[in-house]
């Protein structure tokens, strides 16, 4: 029988303290306010773990290595309480026959009930022959599973966008699998690879509220994919006031100027790099030197080098051209330090004539025991 999330931690020694401060870092990781954390408690306590069906087609498995190493919650809690992971070639000890029996017997048993995760991508050519799992092309399998699927997610851009193995020539005709899965909303997490917080944190509001995340006109949850690197990016200032680094390793670089110029997609790229973070919220590429590629976007492998630096992105409005801005930043300071050194000339002769006049006042009226401007009437 599959038993609760709570259930399971209590077996495993689990107290109580230690369940709610888990809760109350999960309504954290989801961006929840305090009053969501009950809800959090309450689904943990009497919701039973949902049966995840995790398939693998073209792809090198760096999802599932980031995946196992998400910091909260963190990926053992995730597949040995909160799902009950009953298929992944990957991990399982299960092989052969063996493992396919248990893969018909979750379809059949929790029949629209299960979630079908998927990493890789199906090739179509040559009827799928370049990708065989279980004696059968991935294509058929993929079909097949997600038929009766209760939700399905695409982890990493090899399922949501094709990634490199449907780059150009795409000799085997990869496509992500909403080519193949045409009727059934699909949860795309893309990324080469996602980060572990996201791909456990859709997993956690799924289980958490019955449902799946509010998505985007692409099929990404909103809740990590709705800003671009850019927009919280800590060099961001730098790229307002016109500071980028021009070659690797410049003074501009020491500094920590922005990297638009060396090829930094962040002005492009829509992901939570630059607030969620690698490796426990330690850092990501732009904090370690390297600019975003834009992995968890659509075609990335195909626009040209990494290190090409993006030419119009007219769309934003005021970041038209990193020259421009750069330029512009000059000329308006230039233009504000001009007229602040004239406003300060003015007010200077001003107060000079001021002072002159004062003095006027004093000796035309020197026995009426106040000073007064030569406008002034006489008495």
């Amino acid at each position: 029988m599959i038993e609760t999330f709570y259930e399971v931690m209590r077996r495993q020694g689990i107290s109580r303290r230690s369940f709610l401060k888990f809760c109350s870092l999960t309504t954290t990781l989801l961006g929840l306010g305090p009053a969501f954390m009950p809800k959090i408690v309450h689904a943990m306590e009497t919701k039973l773990r949902t049966p995840v069906l995790w398939l693998h087609g073209l792809e090198c498995t760096c999802c599932s290595e980031s995946f196992i190493r998400s910091a909260h919650p963190l990926a053992k809690d995730v597949v040995l309480s909160m799902i009950s992971l009953d298929y992944d070639d990957l991990l399982m000890a299960a092989a052969g026959h063996q493992a396919e029996a248990v893969l018909e017997d979750v379809m059949t048993k929790y029949r629209g009930n299960y979630i079908l995760a998927v990493e890789g991508n199906p090739p179509l050519n040559q009827d799928g022959m370049s990708c065989i799992i279980g004696g059968k092309p991935f294509v058929d399998q993929l079909r097949r599973v997600s038929k009766d699927a209760r939700a399905v997610i695409s982890w990493g851009s090899c399922a949501s966008w094709g990634c490199v193995q449907a780059a150009k020539p795409n000799p085997t005709q990869a496509v992500p699998i909403h080519k193949v899965i045409t009727d059934k909303a699909i949860i795309k997490v893309p990324g080469c690879p996602p980060i572990a917080e996201v791909m456990t944190g859709v997993v956690t509001y799924m289980l958490t509220f019955d449902r799946i995340p509010e998505l985007d006109r692409q099929g990404r949850p909103k809740m990590f994919y709705s800003q671009r690197v850019h927009d919280k990016c800590y060099r961001r200032p730098h790229f307002d006031a016109g500071q980028f680094v021009e070659s690797w390793d410049d003074e501009a670089a020491r500094r920590g100027y922005c990297l638009y110029k060396v090829g930094c997609k962040g002005p492009t790229t829509y992901n939570a790099c630059s607030t969620v973070r690698w490796n426990g919220g330690t850092s990501f590429p732009i904090q370690a030197g390297h600019g975003c590629f834009g992995c968890s976007e659509e075609g990335f492998w195909d626009k040209g080098s990494f290190y090409d630096r993006l030419t119009r992105i007219d769309q934003f409005g005021v970041e038209a051209n990193a020259d421009k801005i750069g330029a512009t930043a000059a000329v308006v300071v230039g233009a504000a330090t001009a007229a602040h050194a004239a406003a300060s000339a003015i007010q200077h002769a001003r107060s000079k004539q001021g002072s002159m006049d004062d003095r006027d006042g004093e000796q035309l009226y020197p026995a009426s025991g106040c000073s007064r401007s030569r406008k002034g009437k006489q008495p």
